[in-house]
Order: C-alpha cells, then sequence, then structure tokens
C-alpha cells in the first residue's frame, strides 16, 4: 500500500504551522519525487504574516513552504535519465517561486516534486541531515556567482587533480554564514583566491572550507584590513552576505583593482536601498534572488554537472554543521523559532 503524504501547512499568512494530510502529487516531465527524510530552515519560511506581502506577494494559500530537502528518490517522470529510485539526494524545492507556487513542491512535507535538473546525488557517507542544509544557500551562493547579470565568474570544476588557478581574489563578506560557506567553497573549486569576513571565533571554520585569509566583520577597520588582505591580485567579484554587508563591501570593491561588481544575499529591494550611491564610485550592484539559477545555465551546471562528483570526491563539503532539532514535521515551527534567536555556522534541521 502506498503511504500517503503529509504536509505541515501554513493556512494564510501569520497563521500557525498545522500538520495535516495532503494530495501525493505524480512526477511531470522532467520531475523527480523524493520521499523526504531531512529538511533545513531558512529565514524566509518563517516571516510574519505582513513580509511574506512583500517577499512572496504572489504566495497562494493554503501553501507548504520550505525548499532545502535530502531523501530518497522514489519515483521519476517523463525525460528523467540522471536519477531513479532509491537514488539518496538533496534538491532545492521551489514551491514558494512565483513560476511553481504550488504545495505539491514546498519542502515541509514527507513526499515532494522536484526539478531534475535542481537535485543532486549525494555519497552513502553523507547523512540525510547534513546534506540538507546544502540546496538553498547553494543556489544563492551560486546565482550571485555565476549567473551572467551577477559577478559571472568562471564555474566551479569538480577535478581536484589538475585545479585550476586563476589569479584573481574573491571577497566573501560573511564567509561564516551558510551562503558563505558555499561561496567560499564554489569560488575556490572554481580556482580564485577567497578572503573572508566572519567572527573572530569562526576565522578556523572560514580558512577550512579555502579561505586563503580572515578578517573580523566587528573590527572598526575591517574595510582596511580586507583591502590590505586583497592585496594587488585583481578582485574578481564581492558577494556581500548579512545586515550591513553591502554599505562595506561596495567602498572595498571602489578601493581595489579588479571587479566592481558586488552581489548582495539581501533582497534585491534592500540591495536597491542600499546601493542607491554606489554608481557614483563606479560600482554595480545586484540583489540575489536565490531561485533564479533554475531556469538558466547555472542551475544544471551546479546540480547535475558539479557537486555530484565534488560531493564524492570529498572536494565540496556539505557546510555548515547540520543542528537537528527534532524529528517530524512538527519540530520546524520549533526549529524556525530557534532560527530566529540566532545562529552562528550552524543550519538548523527536522529530520522526518
Amino acid at each position: 500500500m502506498t503511504e500517503q503524504n503529509v504536509a505541515l501547512w501554513l493556512p494564510k499568512r501569520g497563521a500557525h504551522f498545522a500538520v495535516g494530510p495532503a494530495p501525493r502529487t505524480p512526477p511531470a516531465a522532467n520531475e523527480i519525487v523524493v520521499r523526504v527524510r531531512a529538511i533545513a530552515v531558512n529565514p524566509v519560511d518563517g516571516l510574519p504574516g505582513f513580509l511574506y506581502r512583500v517577499v512572496l506577494p504572489w504566495l497562494t494559500f493554503p501553501a507548504v513552504v520550505g525548499s532545502d530537502v535530502a531523501g530518497e528518490v522514489v519515483e521519476v517522470g517523463p525525460g528523467v535519465t540522471r536519477l531513479r529510485p532509491g537514488d539518496r539526494v538533496l534538491g532545492h524545492a521551489f514551491g514558494v517561486e512565483k513560476s511553481q507556487n504550488r504545495a505539491a513542491e514546498g519542502a515541509f512535507q514527507h513526499y515532494v516534486v522536484l526539478m531534475q535538473h535542481m537535485v543532486s546525488p549525494i555519497p552513502d557517507s553523507l547523512p540525510f541531515a547534513q546534506a540538507a542544509v546544502v540546496p538553498l544557500t547553494l543556489s544563492t551562493a551560486a546565482t550571485g556567482m555565476f549567473q551572467q547579470d551577477h559577478l559571472g565568474l568562471a564555474m566551479p570544476c569538480a577535478d581536484p587533480v589538475d585545479p585550476v588557478d586563476r589569479s584573481e581574489t574573491v571577497l566573501v563578506w560573511g564567509g561564516s554564514t551558510s551562503v558563505g560557506s558555499n561561496a567560499i567553497q564554489l569560488a575556490r573549486n572554481a580556482g580564485y583566491r577567497v578572503v573572508a569576513t566572519a567572527s573572530p571565533h569562526n576565522f578556523g571554520y572560514v580558512r577550512s572550507l579555502g579561505a586563503a585569509g580572515a578578517v573580523s566583520y566587528r573590527s572598526p577597520t575591517a574595510v582596511d584590513e580586507v583591502v590590505d588582505m586583497i592585496g594587488e591580485s585583481p578582485l574578481a567579484g564581492t558577494l556581500a552576505i548579512g545586515s550591513g554587508s553591502l554599505p562595506k563591501a561596495i567602498a572595498i570593491a571602489a578601493r581595489t583593482e579588479g571587479s566592481k561588481r558586488v552581489a548582495s544575499a539581501q533582497t534585491p529591494l534592500v540591495a536597491r536601498v542600499q546601493s542607491w550611491r554606489a554608481p557614483r564610485q563606479g560600482v554595480r550592484v545586484n540583489g540575489i534572488w536565490g531561485g533564479t539559477l533554475k531556469d538558466n545555465e547555472v542551475g544544471p551546471a551546479i546540480y547535475a554537472d558539479f557537486l555530484p562528483a565534488a560531493l564524492a570526491s570529498g572536494a565540496y563539503r556539505a557546510a555548515p554543521d547540520a543542528t537537528v532539532v527534532g524529528d517530524g514535521l512538527a519540530h520546524i515551527p520549533e526549529a524556525l523559532r530557534r532560527l530566529r534567536d540566532g545562529v552562528s555556522a550552524t543550519k538548523l534541521v527536522v529530520t522526518v
């Protein structure tokens, strides 16, 4: 007998989440269905009602939200050749995207429909809970770094035998965040030197991911310190992550040789407001929306061409470390409450 689906529903904007039955939707062409085993939470998942109107004004209710999943493939649709039932995978769920906007593609349920080109197989050695930390923040970092309308960097390569050295530096302001953890690794796998900011107690962590050097973002001389650390290496691009990051990232890009492009992981609206003076300094700023890569070459280049081999070889690490809050969909609201209180160099996960 086929197991029935269960979801964590958001009945309307500002309402409390509620566990309840949900349809089990079959996959269409180029889609798969995954039995979810672990879900990670992100700030967008727990927005207050009024912010849902600002950030996700198109969202249809009742909704199933969430983006980060890991689990097992149980069904594949027509045209799917790279995945098959039984495969262990991680994937980016797009139920809240304007182009999708359907509960069947939200992460907070037992059976989720995913786009095959936004799914990566994972090695047997990688637990589902740790794999679930990757998708949305990987997508956000990759969108900002590799899309041509953002930084337009060269794509990463999973070959550890013949690494590329591009003799350019990428600045990741906010290196110990979830997005930053992925950005550092993507940049290193693409052959760039990385300078990052973080709290001093996370310097070792960002260096373990591949950063050549780290500066405290709290330092009153952080901008000067980063400029000195970049040195004569041309700047290939800057990723600004976290509150207060954009003005400082703009100041650094304006003072260094190389690219004057900054990609901001804050919402595009916030990025526009905070960067209105950037053109006067010769700096171009783009706000990242972490779902756009599904519609261009970056999505499959990362999830199909790069990540499977990179995870298998150890060239890429599922980071940051997962903190498991509980088992079962009913624990997701608790995870979101803990996320609002703040976390550092970890990502909160619920197993299912």
